[in-house]
């Protein structure tokens, strides 16, 4: 018996030593492996290129150092993805360890105060954030909120035939009313609204916050201690805090007082908040950041859409062709029309594609070391994901730069092997992303259904220029409209029923 015991013991040992020798040996192998290669450094502190349009200096690196690139700034190692196989191989597969962030001293912890759940790093407040969202923003949620989409999309067109001048502050409106009554449960008349306004002034100042490289205290962490420095971002966060409260509380106080509420993310949170084992100030961000983030890319995107109709007409002249054909002129789309407007789908999937809202993409964290190919991505690393070079990818998109509905098809049908990765990667990707897609989806078809867009000769569309933010918009352009069904009274009175 003890013999027996003896020889388990000695295998026992044997075993733990053969796998501490291999556990050895590949980390020193790991070590040995080089980094993806890249520019060489400026300066001692590393690596600089400017925060705007950061994303576009980082497709000139692709270009020239290959798909995976890394650079430094300061003590910061940071692994630049920009190609579609790479992005599935690192970003994809080895999602479960690059569902961290990296810590973000300016918009994260000082902007958002640790509860935005986009810079919220890996952990149990990242799980308890996420798993809300999750809940109410799947497939079949968003669809439940339909009637809201169709009804506001109405307005939408409404106040384009009313003024066409402001087609984009229209987007922004039509945005922000979807998103309000989604996360409140009420919808502003205009986008001149207060509140929208606030919001909006909430979300210039955190995309601006969240460029690469804009504040030095993300690569150099001892600037916190700076008396002064961070305090136009503390009295950011105190401005947003007090307004997201605020909005939960008007919820709060019409579901204590008996009133009406309609079905919103806000009244969904405070109905479960201890279930979900949120805090006041959680529950108030929650709702708050789902309400900045989704009203401002959903704009871009659809000012996005709009830009490519007028500059390729072309394309344009596709998909009115499938509206005509699938639904003809008696009435305007709805979301049931979908599946038989496959032309319509890939180009909205294209002008994802082709200007990406969030085109430099946000930061991972590599929890362990990632090895690709011969090169290893160090645990601890900054990993990006450049979404608009992923979308670049030659290899992927024949002909990258021009604006090509038709590759996302295939036999008449929407590709579902083909991904350009506009809302992001792994387990980090945007939990808004169907809303988005929706309602961009609608709202393309029905201004190409009900308008001839067309270029303003004096006045030619810059189809780069666009806002400096992590959410780009584009800046200000001119577009043409002219009503398809005869009149501008005809295209109004199409829509007056519409959504009701």
């Amino acid at each position: 018996m003890i013999l027996e015991l003896l020889s388990e013991h000695k295998l026992l040992t044997a075993l733990v030593l053969v796998f501490a020798v291999i556990g050895f040996i590949r980390s020193h192998l790991r070590l040995n492996l080089p980094l993806p290669p890249g520019p060489p450094a400026d300066s001692i502190l590393g690596n600089h290129w400017d925060a705007a349009f950061g994303y576009r200096r980082f497709e000139q690196w692709t270009q020239q150092y290959g798909p995976v690139f890394s650079l430094r700034q300061g003590f910061t190692r940071i692994v630049v993805v920009g190609r579609l196989q790479a992005a599935i191989d690192i970003m994809e597969k080895e999602g479960a360890n690059l569902a961290d962030r990296p810590t973000s001293i300016a918009a994260g912890e000082t902007l958002s105060g640790g509860m935005r759940v986009l810079l919220t790093p890996a952990g149990e407040r990242f799980k308890k954030l996420r798993r809300a969202l999750h809940a109410h923003l799947q497939p079949k949620v968003v669809s439940s909120y339909g009637p809201t989409l169709m009804k506001t999309a109405r307005r939408h067109m409404l106040d384009i035939i009313e003024d066409s001048s402001r087609h984009q502050d229209h987007a922004k409106r039509y945005a922000a009313a979807v998103v309000m009554a989604l996360a409140y449960g009420k919808i502003p008349e205009s986008y001149e609204d207060p509140e929208v306004q606030a919001v909006n002034r909430c979300l210039t100042r955190l995309g601006l916050t969240m460029r690469p490289g804009a504040w030095k205290v993300d690569t150099y962490p001892f600037l916190r201690y700076l008396p002064g420095y961070l305090e136009e971002l503390r009295d950011g966060h105190r401005e947003e805090l007090g307004l997201f409260k605020g909005q939960l509380q008007e919820v709060r106080e019409k579901m204590a007082k008996g009133e009406e509420v309609f079905q919103s993310f806000g009244k969904y949170l405070i109905e479960r908040q201890g279930e979900l084992g949120l805090s006041d100030d959680e529950t108030a961000y929650l709702a708050g950041s789902m309400f900045g983030a989704g009203s401002d890319t959903t704009a871009s995107a659809i000012s996005v859409a709009l830009m490519a109709a007028t500059v390729y007409p072309e394309t344009q002249r596709k998909v009115q062709e499938e509206l005509d054909t699938a639904i003809g002129k008696a009435r305007p789309p709805v979301f049931e029309d979908q599946d038989a407007l496959p032309q319509t789908m890939a180009f909205v999937l294209e002008s994802f594609r082709w200007r990406p809202v969030t085109s430099g993409g946000f930061p991972h964290k590599a929890t362990k070391d990632i090895i690709w190919q011969n090169y290893v991505i160090p645990k601890g690393t900054t990993v990006i994901g450049n979404v608009w070079s992923v979308g670049r990818d030659p290899d992927a998109f024949t002909n990258p730069e021009k604006f090509d509905p038709q590759r996302w098809l295939k036999d008449g049908k929407v590709r579902d092997d083909l991904k350009s990765f506009p809302f992001g990667f792994g387990r980090r990707v945007c939990p808004g992303q169907h809303m988005a897609t929706a309602s961009t989806f609608i709202n393309t078809a029905l201004t190409l259904w009900a308008f001839k867009v067309s270029e303003d000769p004096k006045h030619p569309i810059d189809t780069l220029a666009f806002t400096e933010s992590a959410n780009a918009h584009p800046l200000p352009f001119k577009v043409n409209f002219e009503p398809r069904l005869g009149s501008w009274d005809q295209v109004k009175e199409s829509f007056e029923a519409y959504g009701m």
